[in-house]
């Protein structure tokens, strides 16, 4: 308990500073425009007399690029057209070794910074002493800051602006099928300044999400403390689960306990609705001081109950910090005025309305409740709220837990055993032993506070790191499991940073992509055990399997967007009152896909997501990564996993519809998951 009232009251101070900063930095308005319209285009008219009729395209847009940015302190007007007359550079050749030569130096100081920033987070991401104010503060620093300004100081970024065109997601959409590889390059240079935040914001946000983060990653109950109305103990001794990974992950795993699972799913259950509505206790976070029952919300120590203190908003003082953090970006982002414009036409460059069209038909069609009743079928029953997360998807009985933890922690006792299994892993998916090792010696293994992740390199032969939960006894399921995910994070993270031709290319186009490999690592992790038989209906269990996942986690996504749509038409809400919309937000989002399938009119269960609250619009990402990940595992049926990933994944980082169309043939769409959900359920029906 000592420890978490420590890091709150830490949390607490420089959570007050960050929100006296951004209401500090909100009163201050854009810069107005230094450079006028009518001194741009004397500019690109001047520019585009002397040169040939080739370059007027790049000469318009550059000169218009630059002129945006422009700041008094940079140079009076004349200093501005000084600058783009003598560093516009028009020769093919020359432009060509320009690109190098930015490419090259982003390369260096991205990868440095990036070196930096991971040994700063150590102490707040791996296991090991509890984490101090100092270590908060360091974490919190984002050592790259000032290095926007620096390069607008020295003219580095103008020069970039000037010379490689930003293209719209519209623009990149009509064109980039005729682009070639070095024209999709320039086009990634083209993206890179195109607004000028101050440092301090950047700063100030860099500062709120690491805070956000370690709020979840060291939000844990400890369910040997739960009790239900007979006072009994339910979970074994030691377990602690972080949330929402760990109890989502704990309720799935007792579907395979027939006779106590049930009881301790809907326990789990209402734990996760005192979260989301903040009923529950402070005296039960990260603290095994009381035991508590989550019915009544009783807690009790030494066997009297006490009085509780819940939790009341603090989960949503953090979520609304980082709106206001992000906010902060909007006036200087014209391309991209809201988060939300960013988080799809700039990071994820899907159209936001495109993306909803495909969650809503697949939460709309009739698979739903086709796939719902083959559920029910299977566990004998009604289906509860909680049953989002089935995961029986398979012939025949499945292992229990207790078992697959048994071998997972004599197989991966710490975290070098892991890091030492890891080229083994490779060649049971299909990978050569000589490629196997070369992609496995730029990633490492390390003991993590939260539930774990996947953080990939910024420059070319340096590490990507692997993050998952090794407890004393060694490695569970559960961490297991999420480590076979967060590997192919990690394998996606190695190819398309040290295979793609280009580094502006490195990368996948968005987050959804790496989401993608995860998941097809992480179905294969009982076979990567040796404990998954061939089985001719595996396929079909994999489309169910697919689909719930997706009908899951689009529900969730819908409430994450709309929330931030209520936070933009409430920018002065408090944190109660955004505790209020995100309940009614997950409510009317239930009662719209899922009330009519899984019961419980008016079910908030929705809101339990913690990327919700420390990852700004990460969400999205989830269903359209089940999406790729299926229409992928259609592509590589019959053909060798790891040639197939690195045939695709080596084209890096170009719009996501493009990469699909060159990767499977197809854009991203549901309709073959629908069309191969209806095919499973005929088949294993008979």
């Amino acid at each position: 308990m000592k420890h978490y009232v420590f890091i709150a009251i830490a949390m607490m101070v420089t959570l007050l500073a960050a929100c006296t900063n951004n209401q500090k930095m909100n009163q201050d308005t854009k810069p107005a425009a230094f450079i006028t319209a009518a001194q741009t285009e004397e500019v690109i008219a001047q520019l585009k007399d002397s040169l040939d009729e080739v370059s007027a395209f790049r000469i318009g847009r550059g000169v218009r690029q630059v002129a945006a940015l422009w700041r008094e302190q940079d140079g009076d007007a004349e200093a501005f057209a000084q600058f783009c007359k003598r560093s516009f550079v028009a020769d093919t050749a020359a432009l060509a070794t320009l690109f190098s030569t930015l490419e090259r130096n982003f390369e260096v100081m991205g990868g440095y910074f990036h070196k930096m920033d991971v040994e700063l987070k150590m102490p707040l991401q791996l296991e090991g002493p509890a984490i101090t104010p100092v270590d908060m503060m360091f974490g919190s620093y984002d050592a790259s800051a000032h290095l926007t300004d620096d390069l607008y100081g020295n003219k580095v970024a103008f020069l970039t602006a000037l010379n490689f065109p930003f293209y719209s997601l519209e623009e990149k959409t009509e064109q980039g099928a005729g682009w070639s590889r070095r024209e999709w390059a320039y086009a990634r240079m083209g993206d890179r300044f195109i607004s000028r935040v101050p440092a301090a914001i950047q700063q100030d946000i860099s500062k709120t999400l690491t805070e956000a983060d370690a709020y979840i990653s060291d939000y844990n109950i400890l369910m040997d403390k739960l009790r239900n109305d007979a006072g009994e103990q339910l979970f074994p001794e030691g377990m602690q689960l972080i949330t929402h990974w760990g109890l989502r992950d704990e309720l799935k795993s007792n579907y395979a306990d027939p006779e106590r699972g049930l009881e301790k799913q809907r326990m789990i259950y209402k734990v996760m609705q005192r979260i989301i509505d903040q009923s529950i206790p402070r005296e039960v976070i990260n603290s095994g001081s009381h035991t508590w029952n989550p019915e009544t919300n009783e807690i009790f120590s030494n066997g009297d109950a006490v009085t509780a203190t819940p939790e009341d908003t603090r989960r949503y003082e953090v979520f609304l910090k980082n709106f206001h953090a992000m906010r902060q970006l909007d006036a200087y982002s014209p391309h991209y005025p809201t988060q939300l414009a960013r988080a799809f036409d700039g990071t994820m460059e899907v159209p936001q309305k495109d993306l909803e069209a495909l969650f809503v038909g697949l939460l709309s069609s009739p698979q739903v409740k086709e796939v719902a009743s083959f559920i029910a079928s299977r566990l004998g029953r009604e289906l509860e709220p909680f049953d989002i997360w089935y995961n029986g998807f398979k012939g025949g009985e499945g292992s229990p837990e207790e078992q697959l933890t048994d071998l997972t922690s004599r197989k991966y006792p710490d975290a070098a055993a892991l890091e030492n299994d890891l080229p083994h892993i490779l060649v049971k998916l299909g990978w050569n032993p000589e490629k196997a090792k070369e992609i496995a010696s730029l990633i490492t293994v390390d003991a993590s506070r939260g539930a774990g992740h996947a953080w990939g390199a910024a420059m070319r032969n340096d590490l990507s790191r692997l993050r998952t939960r090794i407890g004393e006894g060694g490695m569970d399921y559960k961490g297991y499991n999420i480590a076979v995910h967060e590997f192919g994070h990690n394998v996606e993270q190695t190819i398309t940073m040290n295979d793609v031709d280009y580094y502006m290319l490195n990368g996948v186009p968005n987050t959804s992509f790496t989401e993608a490999v995860a998941f097809l690592f992480q179905k294969r992790d009982l076979e990567l055990l040796g404990l998954r038989e061939s089985n001719p209906d595996e396929p079909h269990w994999l489309a169910l399997s697919s689909f719930w996942s997706a009908y899951e986690i689009m529900g969730v996504s819908l409430v994450d967007i709309r929330v931030w749509e209520w936070l933009y038409a409430h920018p002065e809400a408090t944190a109660t009152q955004l505790k209020e919309a995100v309940i009614a937000i997950a409510r009317e989002v239930w009662n719209s896909y899922y009330a009519g399938v899984l019961g419980a009119e008016d079910e908030m269960l929705l809101g339990i997501y913690s990327h919700m609250i420390d990852y700004p619009l990460y969400l999205p990402n989830y269903p359209m990564g089940h999406l790729i990940d299926f229409q992928i595992e259609q592509q590589v049926k019959g053909r060798n996993l790891a040639e197939e990933i690195e045939r695709m994944y080596r084209q890096g980082s170009i719009i996501p519809q493009l990469w699909m169309q060159h990767a499977v043939g197809a854009a991203i769409a549901i309709d073959p998951l629908l069309t191969a959900t209806s095919e499973a359920l005929t088949a294993l029906k008979q």
